[in-house]
């Protein structure tokens, strides 16, 4: 029944036509929602590669409506999540008027917690700061109030503040059915709502949360679904091995230790001495902090498991910690159903402990010869020591997570190397899914063009920032639009924006230089939208996720081609693995994932059939090295420029064009 009804949807006198003022029909998406309806059909999976334009949201959107199955769609961010649940499924859904009902599912850590909430309003030293008595207040009422208890909705309160990891609960210290609260819960009422739902929201780390639950033997988190939709696809295998792996952090270690002390003083006084053993507990993690020291003067601040300095040391002082969490848990396991909190406190400590102890064994784990190698590595700054175990390919283990009969639809602008979806099926074991590209129908040869400026050093020369910002500057002068400029260094975001700001403060031209970490990015964001000429200097965060149509952006310049560091510890074992099975690492890990993050980062200049402008890279190796060729093929079909000239002459011409049509 899927193609008549796709075709009659998204045709020209379809219900779509019909209720959207300004729809016009896009071959790109038709073809795109039947090879999706033909998957479900199927019960198979499909790589679908979208470029920008396809209209790829309401592509899986109208079959997941008319499949009939229960549908679970995971997104690459809490933001766009957020923008599928209140904008996109909503529109549709009103304009097919199908009786659709859809459940929006974020992990617990997002949603008001009444119990510590409670706890936290008759606590006198929970609050840290004034601000922070005011924050509580709004955060009450909210929680009286809601009906969903999502922090998202309350917009008076910032995401990122501090209040909110002590007004929501993490899995080891929810009370579950103990909790005095639980009919109020509203973690509870997301969870029995996505349970009842036609479609479910979620986003990648929840599902890959849900996923190493799964794997622990815990099955309550997402519901069973006959049909799974991946939106921004080509986050996931760094998702999966983030959430897949194990970390422990300093301040988990002393949050633990004091939760014991308060509950112990409260529900269990006369069992031991609390207070020693808080301090047993701190004293043993600062140890192991100390231990770790020497590793702040590595690359990176971080050491593999086998490059740790005093590797004696460090191991003493991990095997002591080890002990006093038993000595305490020890206790904890005799007193804890005496009181939740005690319960709680002792469950935190069985997850620090065992994740403590699988991090001191073999890179292959405790579960046996089978189970899959992993790299083990310790970070060390000023504020923090973390302790990190992640698995060195998750393949096995996320293909393991689809159940015969359901269908798996991945999608993305950016999947393929030129076509090639080798890298992305290797990554996530999707061998014998069906692979196919659906072109944007932007034009780009007439409305971008990609400059690669000559006479930059090499990127690896001290001189290269520099002069990379210096042959900015004739653009930024010449355009009046926004611009983005996307690092591969943060170090570099500091010094082209003291390079820009200090030009523009030079020219007397009110224009705003942005640069990443002086606010949040959301913050950041919105300030570069409003502004319409603003500057913006970002680094990782900033290559994809970043929708600014018209000319609030007309030029994106990237200083260097984004290898990967080699001496980021996963990238690194997996890089030696590969040499060891007799590849070639560069052609078959680094070079596909520079070629995916290249076109994410050039992604964000041409988002609409009106939008225009230059994509300036820095790097000459783009066009002067044999390997550079798989990389600007696979980039939008822009025009293509070495002339700062010609680069300049687009810039005017279409800004002129724009202020003709105006």
């Amino acid at each position: 029944m899927f193609p008549d009804d796709l075709s009659e949807m998204f045709g020209p006198t379809g219900p779509l036509a019909q209720a959207l003022p300004g729809y016009q029909p896009r071959p790109a998406q038709q073809a795109l929602a039947e090879a999706i309806a033909q998957a479900i059909t199927d019960r198979s999976v499909l790589i679908a590669e979208a470029g920008t334009g396809t209209g790829k949201t309401w592509a899986y959107l109208a079959p997941a409506f008319l499949s009939g199955t229960k549908v679970l769609i995971s997104t690459g961010t809490r933001t766009l999540q957020d923008q599928l649940f209140k904008r996109d499924i909503p529109r549709l859904r009103d304009a097919l008027a199908l009786p659709v009902d859809v459940a929006l599912l974020k992990g617990r850590s997002n949603y008001v917690c009444h119990y510590h909430l409670d706890r936290m309003a008759n606590d006198e030293r929970a609050l840290r700061s004034r601000s922070e008595v005011g924050q509580l207040r709004e955060i009450q009422r909210f929680a009286r109030e809601s009906t969903t208890g999502d922090k998202a909705d309350l917009t008076s309160v910032p995401e990122d503040a501090d209040i909110w990891n002590r007004a929501t609960s993490t899995r080891e210290n929810c009370l579950g059915q103990e909790c005095p609260f639980v009919r109020e819960c509203f973690v509870l009422k997301a969870r029995r709502h996505a349970q009842e739902a036609d479609l479910v929201v979620v986003n990648h780390a929840l599902f890959m949360a849900d996923l190493a639950l799964r794997e622990e033997g815990i099955t309550d988190l997402l519901p069973e679904t006959g049909m799974v939709v991946f939106d921004e696809a080509h986050q996931l295998p760094d998702v999966a091995t983030r959430f897949l792996g194990q970390s422990v952090s300093m301040h988990q270690l002393l949050d633990f230790a004091r939760a014991c002390e308060v509950a112990g003083l409260a529900q269990a006084r006369e069992a031991i001495n609390w207070t020693e053993a808080s301090q047993r507990i701190e004293h043993a993690a600062r140890d192991l902090r100390l231990a770790t020291a020497p590793i702040a003067r590595m690359p990176g601040g971080r050491a593999t498991f086998y490059a740790i300095p005093q590797a004696q040391i460090f191991d003493d002082a991990l095997a002591h910690l080890i002990q006093v969490l038993e000595d305490t848990l020890g206790v904890l396991g005799v007193v804890e159903a005496k009181h939740p909190d005690l319960a709680a406190a002792s469950k935190t400590g069985q997850s620090l402990h065992t994740r403590l102890v699988q991090w001191s064994l073999p890179a292959r784990g405790a579960q046996g010869p089978e189970a899959q190698p992993a790299v083990r590595w310790v970070e060390h700054g000023n504020q923090f020591m973390r302790m990190h175990r992640a698995p060195l390919s998750v393949a096995q283990i996320f293909s393991g997570f689809r159940k015969p009969d359901q269908a798996w639809i991945f999608t993305s602008a950016t999947l393929s190397v030129q076509g090639d979806f080798g890298h992305f099926v290797e990554q996530l074991g999707l061998d014998g899914a069906r692979t196919q590209s659906w072109i944007s129908p932007f034009d780009y040869a007439r409305h971008g063009l990609l400059y690669v400026p000559q006479g930059l050093p090499l990127p690896n020369d001290a001189s290269f920032t520099d002069s990379f910002a210096q042959s900015l500057l004739p653009l930024i002068d010449a355009g009046a639009g926004g611009v983005l400029v996307l690092c591969t260094t943060l170090r570099a975001v500091d010094r082209i924006a003291d390079v820009l700001a200090a030009h523009i403060e030079a020219q007397g031209v009110v224009r705003c230089v942005l640069r990443q970490g002086e606010c949040s990015r959301g913050q950041l964001l919105e300030r570069f939208r409003t502004a319409g000429n603003a500057i913006l200097v970002g680094s990782a965060s900033f290559w994809e996720g970043i929708d600014v149509p018209g000319q609030a952006l007309t030029l994106v310049a990237i200083d260097k081609l984004p290898f990967a560091p080699p001496d980021d510890p996963v990238i690194e074992a997996r890089l030696n693995a590969c040499r060891a099975g007799g590849g070639n690492p560069f052609m078959a890990y680094q070079l596909p994932q520079a070629a995916i993050a290249l076109k994410q980062g050039a992604g964000r200049l041409i988002r609409s059939e009106q939008d225009w402008g230059v994509l300036m890279v820095g790097d000459g190796r783009l066009v002067d090295k044999p390997y550079g060729k798989r990389l600007w093929r696979g980039l939008p079909p822009f025009s293509r420029t070495r002339d700062a000239a010609g680069a300049l002459a687009f810039l005017l011409e279409r800004a002129r064009a724009d202020d003709d049509h105006t």
